[in-house]
């Protein structure tokens, strides 16, 4: 009986290094600084871009329609040594805006345990990570990942990650700094959700530290699974230089202050030619009576967001056919007052739902052309806004 069950531990094992390698080569696991920290040379550059033309429809009024280069992204990597390698992502949208959204250095103790730190990714949801144009169907990202986990979402950070490979696990564990969540006013909103909280490493300010972490899980073909989570308070720029005996102080201070537990579930699905994903998000922020009287805002003690998408490479299955076609169709619903404390009244502009269709053609795995339609309905509308989206992405 223990000479079966070591042979079906085994076994196992071999089974789930192999479907890591499958899923790694699919893609599903890998954006472009994993593929940089993968890649054996000295020096290793990589980036992405996409470029977007959004019309807006409506039959009793014209509308201008808008050209941009949305984002065009240069990466480098450096490898010291085996062990230690240096990410950087440095980030041009609309043509004139510039940020770093990476910048970290990473040792690895051995594929279980890697420490990381400096500037990263929050390890939320599906398109925070990853959100190179040619990874994701539409030519915009979806809105929950707008208004519900404020992608590109990145703070200053430390911690670890690495994979089990006999359970077929990825994990990620840090401590990051948090969202600047009042200074000289509210930067939390119904409308906006934390998205204007985001610092973004740009000389940040830390009153209380966060944590972050997911694990995902890669053991079946073509299916990769995760589960994240982001919990802590956010910054204020009341506490700096207060002292400890100044009651009314530390209370104004406590007001601006708002706690946050969001929990992310995901998950995406290839076979053959079926392209399946989902995700969902719920965010419990407590502290938001006080932080609404104090700062005026109306922020909801509750946000709610999820979406589900479905595509199917119609030329999967055609050979020497070296692109693919995926018509899709994506529902999604966000809600940033799904609850609301004390007297804040409920407002229906902020339970939205939309519908994306479009198609997505690859002229190769890493080179797409997109178009879709997006309906777009708030609660309190009588009917779907309509926007006409279209574009092109690339990464290397």
């Amino acid at each position: 009986m223990k000479k079966i069950l070591l042979l079906a531990f085994v076994c196992l094992g071999i089974v789930s290094v192999q479907a890591q390698q499958l899923t790694d080569s699919l893609g599903l696991n890998q954006n472009t600084a994993q593929r940089l920290l993968n890649s054996n040379k000295g020096l290793t550059v990589g980036g992405y871009g996409e470029v977007h033309f959004n019309q807006a429809l409506d039959g009793d009024t014209y509308n201008n329609g808008k050209l941009d280069v949305h984002r065009i992204v240069m990466l480098f990597g450096y490898n010291f040594s085996e062990k230690t390698q240096f990410v950087t992502e440095l980030e041009f949208e609309h043509v004139k805006e510039v940020y770093v959204e990476q910048a970290f250095i990473q040792h690895k103790l051995s594929n279980a345990f890697q420490f990381r730190g400096g500037l990263m990714l929050i390890p939320m949801g599906i398109v925070n990570e990853y959100h190179e144009p040619n990874t994701f169907n539409g030519v915009e990202r979806p809105l929950i990942d707008k208004y519900i986990a404020p992608t590109t979402w990145r703070e200053i950070g430390a911690g670890f990650t690495g994979n089990v490979l006999p359970a077929s696990l990825r994990y990620q564990a840090y401590i990051f700094g948090g969202f600047n969540g009042y200074d000289d006013g509210a930067n939390f909103s119904g409308k906006n959700g934390l998205r204007k909280g985001r610092q973004k490493g740009a000389e940040a300010y830390v009153s209380s530290p966060n944590f972050a972490g997911k694990v995902e899980y890669y053991g079946i073909r073509g299916l990769n699974v995760g589960l994240s989570g982001y919990f802590g308070k956010s910054s204020s720029t009341l506490y700096d230089g207060l002292e400890k005996s100044n009651e009314a102080g530390l209370a104004a201070a406590d007001s601006s202050v708002v706690g946050m537990s969001m929990i992310g579930v995901d998950a995406r699905y290839t076979y053959g030619g079926l392209h399946l994903r989902g995700q969902y998000y719920l965010n419990s922020l407590s502290n938001t009576t006080q932080y609404n009287e104090f700062t005026g805002s109306d922020l909801g003690s509750s946000m709610i967001g999820y979406y589900v998408e479905a595509g199917y490479d119609v030329f999967k299955h055609l050979d020497n056919v070296k692109t693919g076609l995926i018509p899709f169709v994506r529902y999604e619903a966000y809600d940033t007052h799904n609850k609301v404390d004390g007297m804040l009244a409920k407002n229906d502009a902020y339970d939205v739902k939309a519908i994306t269709t479009g198609l997505t053609l690859k002229l190769t795995q890493n080179a797409v052309l997109k178009a879709d339609m997006q309906f777009v309905k708030s609660a309190d509308a009588d009917e779907y806004s309509k926007t006409i989206n279209a574009g092109f992405g690339i990464m290397f």
